[in-house]
């Protein structure tokens, strides 16, 4: 851990822990965030406040000249001017001079160096920073003396509202991007999978642009190096397949698949904790440990045993570890190219029966027209 000179991006604190290791983030939650405690496995967990999902409505794009005709504009990729999103990170740093401390996490996206991506976060709770010290590809000693300066800079103010009367505000929840200025803003929402889809929104801009294909999948590896791809939406299976006990697991949520093979983008997993148990998800469960951060669930004060099922707090609650606690994930997160690329559907409409075959080009039809949604 050290500490890191913020002046260049507006702010001006005292204490800022730059890629702390878990136990301080751990002494730092406990001390600081009243929502945070240790259960029985050892895992953190903490509430992340009112929003407890990502919001969709409040995500903006800038609309800028050279990036402008490689977006699809409209009601997903809803655009904002680069004044606004100006006025956006001002809000963001002046909220972030006003705390004490800050925590800056500094890591990669990617696990193929060509295509790795140097990110850094910059935010004011301890929850947040361990959270993408999990889901970051966590650099070596050597690596982050040598960081220099990022590729992408998350400035994560989310205790701190939008105004609702700047243009393009939809809520006091703003969630702004700009490719140009490489930079994201989140206010209004501390729910941390923002910043975790905010990079991936990043990697689906500029990987295809490099002729690769950004993929929202999970992958694992056999005995032989088949790589297999799971597609779907939050909830249809992605991450308790790809922890399979006999397949090396590559990663459970967004991947890429270049000239060279299949490569994770992320450093660790973000499960669904709803309904986890030991005998149905036993890799899932045994890696909420010690650096699990879990995300609004609910435990006994006495025992400190988390109760997977109750959603009182939320249906969405998580898990997120770094990829090498599920016992065989495979270390670097590469593969060969795919041999079997498989759909994971809710089909409330019955178009194909609950297992298909599909033709190469059915394939690509039905991915291209969003069935797997």
């Amino acid at each position: 851990m050290s500490s890191l000179d913020l002046t260049s991006y507006g702010i001006d604190v005292d204490t800022v822990l730059r890629n702390a290791n878990p136990a301080r983030l751990y002494e730092e939650a406990i001390h600081l965030d009243p929502t945070a405690a240790i259960v029985d496995s050892g895992a953190l967990t903490i509430r992340s406040g009112e929003k407890t999902g990502r919001s969709p409505a409040d995500k903006r794009i800038v609309h800028h000249p050279e990036s402008a005709d490689d977006i699809w504009w409209g009601p997903i990729n809803m655009e904002i001017d680069e004044h606004t999103f100006q006025i956006n990170r001002e809000r963001a740093q002046d909220y972030l001079n006003t705390r004490e401390r800050l925590y800056v996490i500094d890591g990669f996206a990617g696990w193929a160096p060509a295509h790795r991506l140097k990110v850094r976060i910059v935010c004011s709770r301890p929850y947040h920073a361990l959270f993408m010290h999990n889901m970051l590809i966590r650099p070596s000693a050597e690596e982050l003396e040598a960081f220099g300066e990022p590729d992408f800079v998350i400035y994560n103010a989310g205790a701190f509202p939008a105004n609702r009367l700047t243009e393009h505000m939809s809520s006091k929840t703003s969630v702004d991007l700009s490719f140009e200025n490489r930079e994201m803003v989140i206010l209004g929402t501390e729910y941390a999978g923002e910043m975790k889809k905010g990079i991936f929104t990043v990697m689906h801009y500029l990987m295809p642009k490099r002729d690769v294909l950004s993929m929202h999948c999970s992958a694992n590896e056999g005995d032989d190096g088949d790589v297999s791809l799971f597609f779907g939406l939050s909830g249809t299976g992605k991450t308790t397949l790809s922890a399979d006990p006999n397949r090396k697991l590559i990663g459970d949520d967004e991947h890429c698949w270049s000239a060279d093979g299949v490569f994770n983008i992320e450093g660790g997993c973000y499960a669904k904790a709803i309904g986890l148990s030991p005998e149905q998800e036993p890799e899932i469960y045994d890696a909420i440990r010690y650096g699990t951060v879990l995300e609004n669930v609910v435990y006994d004060e006495t025992t400190r045993q988390v109760d997977y099922d109750d959603t009182s707090i939320t249906v969405n609650t998580r898990a997120s570890y770094p990829l090498e606690y599920i016992e065989n994930a495979k270390i670097p997160a590469v593969g060969d190219h795919p041999e079997n690329i498989i759909f994971l559907t809710y089909d409330a409409f019955g178009v194909m029966p609950p297992v298909s075959k599909l033709t190469p080009e059915q394939a690509m039809y039905h991915f291209i027209s969003g069935y797997t949604a």
